[in-house]
Order: C-alpha cells, then structure tokens, then sequence
C-alpha cells in the first residue's frame, strides 16, 4: 500500500478533529442531563429534546448537506458551517430555560449536518479507493467513536464544575481545528451541473422525523386518538419526502442509490446500532445518577472502560478487516453489543460495579471499535466520487435518525412506568436494537458490492 504524504495526513488530522469533536460535543451533554433538569426544571420527556433536537437537526439536514458538499465545494461547506458549529455550541451554555437551550442545540445540530458529510467526503475524494482510503475511514471512525466514548468521561468531570462547561469546553477545540482547517485543507473543485437544491425533501423529512419523534416520546402522556394523529401525520411527511424525491430534478437522495444492497443494509444497521446505544447511555447516566445518586464524575469513570475504542479502533480493527474482512468483524461487533446491553436488563437498584456494569462496560467498547469503522466503509464503498456526499449524508443521518428513534422509545417507556421499573422497561429498547442489528449485518454483509454509478 502506497503511504500517505505528509500534507495527507495532516489534512486526516483535521478532519478527524472534527468529528473527535462532534462525537465530545454529543456525549458530554449526556452526562451533563441530569444537572441540566435541576437547574432548569425539565421534565423526563422535556429532558429528551436537548438531545433529540441536535439529532432531528443533524440527521434532517444531513443529506441537503452532503448535496451541498458536492454541488458547492467540500472544503467551503466544511470551514463555514465548523464556524457556525463552534458559535452555537458555546451559546448553549448561555441558555436560562429550557427551550432556548434546545434551540440552540437544533442549529447546532443543522451546522453538523453540513459540517460532517463535508469532512467525510473529503476523505472519501482525497484519498484512492481501496486500502489508503480504508486506513483513511477507519482512523476517522475510530476517532469519532473515541471522542464520542472519551466524552462520556470528559462530561462528567466538565459537569462537576458546572453543566455549562460542557458547552464551553468544545469552543477552544472547534477554534483550533478552524483555524488548522483554513490553512491545511486543500480547495476541491465542486461537481459540474446545476445547484439546485432539494428543500422541499428536506424539510418534508426533518419534519417528519420530528413529529414522529413528538409522537413516540408523548405516547405515555395523551390519549390514543391524538397519537394516531400525530403518527399518521409523521408517516404521512415521510411519504411526502418520497414522492418528492421521485419527481425532484435534483433530489437529496437518488432512489437508484438504494439498488446498493450492502449500502442499505448498513444504513439499516445504523440505525439500530445508534439507536442502542443513545438510548442506553441515556438510561443508564439517569440509573447512576438519579437511582444510584452518584455523582457526574463518578458517572463518568463508570463509562471510562467504554472508551477502550479510542485505542482500539485504529490499531486493532485495521488488522482484524485485512484479515477477515468488514462483515465478520461487523458481527462479532454487533454480537459484544447484544450481550453487554442484556447483562443491564434487570439490574437491581444496590448492583456492583464490578460484576454487574463493568462487562457490559467493555463489550460495548468492543462493540464500537469492531462495528463504526467497518459499517462506514460499507457505506460508502462503490460510490461513485460525485455522490460520495450523499453517500456521506446517508450514513450519518441513519445513524441520528437511529439515535432520535432509540431515545424517543426509551423515554417513552421509562416515563409510563417511573423509576427503576421504568428504566428496567427502557432497557428492553438496546437489547433490541441490537439484536435486529446483528440479523441484518449477519444476512446481507457477505460481499464486496459492485460500483453504483452515479447518474449521468
């Protein structure tokens, strides 16, 4: 395998920069939930829109983003909304109530979704297809799934000075990689056509999501009736998004795409694999805390063992894929997550540590550093470079759309049955997950797809 040059893998360092600091930003928040409802007096089901909001604004305008990566130039899109990502994060901690800080949190989420697919697809375009560019995705995954685990500590000990600070931490961070951005980042030369925009796909399917979100999450609070409406009505904008994709000129997503079966199939996985493990996290820091009364720190040291995929992710599952390929090493991935999530099913209220959290601790560590990299490289391999933003913008809004769906269960269900009984139902939503994961990436991972040409 050819080695990457020096200005390669500095501009690696930038974009996986970028998303180490997209996945802190999420997972500290987490930790930070608690504290948040104390001191702004948020209920359970209000709680759960600080973190949906950031998501049902990621993964809503993640695919307009990556056409945006594609028609207006990477490297333009990826500077300009890190910018706006940097100022939004820092505000949320200037928030008094409630709804400004979810606010603040959905435009945050919105500067993500052009942000990601952007870095993504400069990795995807800048580097060769084949190993460099897999090593490439491989270390950007890992990077993300670390930061994302490492967070979960990082939040803990930032809340324990003040919940705000896990708002303001993130800006001298997102202000380096800003700045190493302008000057590393090479121009690309943006995809020749027209720009047109699909909006109305976008703000069909944002829409969407956020009524059925809505719906999910206010099943255990208003009658049936008004559930099935809602319902109705986010099924309803989710056809809309259909249809307009099938008659746009210039759609989000090109239905041909989805002849790409391992592609869909990992977009699927996606969901379910994100949708496990935000659901879990948050179930489980409201077990710690509010159940188990510990503090944000120690809350934080207890997820510690998670972030084992900070290290592992790209040393050891490089190794793993040239020895056995993506798909084995995605199930083993899925697997580990399956049996950590049900060791929690029923865990009593005075459970040790030791033998009780600490395995499902690192089978979940496990579990990301064998499943991120992998799924990414499945979802983007055989794209042509000209879609590789919508590609991009697929697997990301999968894996958000997965994390707004998970959490909005787990909520739900915790919510109906209060306290640990609650949290003891909510924990049936990972175990799911998970196991309708680990039945689509056993069944229809097993070979290299062909190329999907883009259209011409």
């Amino acid at each position: 395998m050819e080695k990457m040059s020096g200005r390669a893998r500095a501009v690696l360092f930038v974009l996986c920069g970028s998303i180490f600091l997209e996945g802190v930003d999420v997972s500290m928040l987490g930790m930070a939930l608690p504290a948040i409802r104390a001191d702004l007096g948020m209920s359970t089901a209000a709680l759960q829109w600080v973190v949906s909001a950031y998501v049902l604004g990621y993964g809503g305008f993640m695919l307009l983003g990556g056409r945006a990566a594609d028609l207006l130039g990477r490297r333009r899109m990826f500077v300009f909304w890190l910018a706006v990502f940097l100022a939004f994060s820092g505000l949320g901690g200037f928030a008094t109530d409630g709804w400004v800080l979810i606010l603040a949190r959905f435009v945050t989420g919105f500067a993500a979704a052009f942000m990601t697919p952007a870095g993504l697809s400069l990795i995807t375009t800048t580097f060769p297809e084949g190993p460099q560019r897999n090593q490439a995705l491989l270390w950007y995954a890992g990077t993300a799934a670390g930061g994302f685990s490492l967070g979960l500590v990082v939040g803990g000990l930032l809340t324990a000075l003040g919940w705000r600070w896990v708002f303001f931490a993130p800006v001298l961070l997102a202000a380096l990689i800003l700045v190493m951005a302008i000057r590393l980042v090479p121009a690309d030369v943006p995809v020749a056509g027209p720009r047109r925009f699909d909006v109305a796909g976008a703000l069909s399917l944002t829409t969407g999501m956020v009524v059925l979100v809505y719906t999910v999450v206010r099943v255990p609070e208003v009658p049936v009736r008004a559930s099935a409406v809602t319902g109705a009505l986010s099924v309803l904008l989710l056809v809309t998004f259909v249809l307009v994709e099938r008659r746009s000129s210039a759609p989000l997503v090109r239905l041909g795409i989805l002849r790409h079966t391992a592609l869909v199939r990992a977009n699927v996985a996606t969901v379910l694999f994100a949708g496990a493990f935000v659901s879990f996290q948050f179930i489980t820091v409201l077990y710690l805390q509010e159940v188990r009364g510990w503090s944000a720190i120690e809350t934080g040291l207890a997820l510690l063992v998670v972030a084992i995929d900070a290290v592992l992710a790209p040393t050891v599952t490089p190794k793993l894929v040239e020895r056995w390929g993506n798909p084995p090493v995605i199930v083993a991935g899925v697997a580990a997550a399956v049996v950590g999530y049900a060791l929690f099913l029923s865990i009593p209220a005075d459970a040790s540590y030791w033998s009780a959290m600490f395995p499902t601790m690192v089978l979940l560590g496990l579990a990301f550093t064998l499943v991120y990299g992998p799924l990414t490289i499945i979802a983007t391999d055989g794209v042509a470079d000209a879609e590789q933003g919508l590609a991009s913008g697929l697997w990301n809004t999968s894996f958000q759309f997965g994390a707004a769906i998970g959490l909005a269960v787990a909520t739900s269900l915790s919510v109906a049955a209060h306290g640990l009984p609650g949290l003891h139902d909510a924990f049936v939503v990972p175990v799911a997950a998970a196991a309708l994961a680990l039945v689509v990436t056993a069944t229809g991972l097993r070979r290299r797809p062909a190329a999907v040409p883009a259209p011409v």
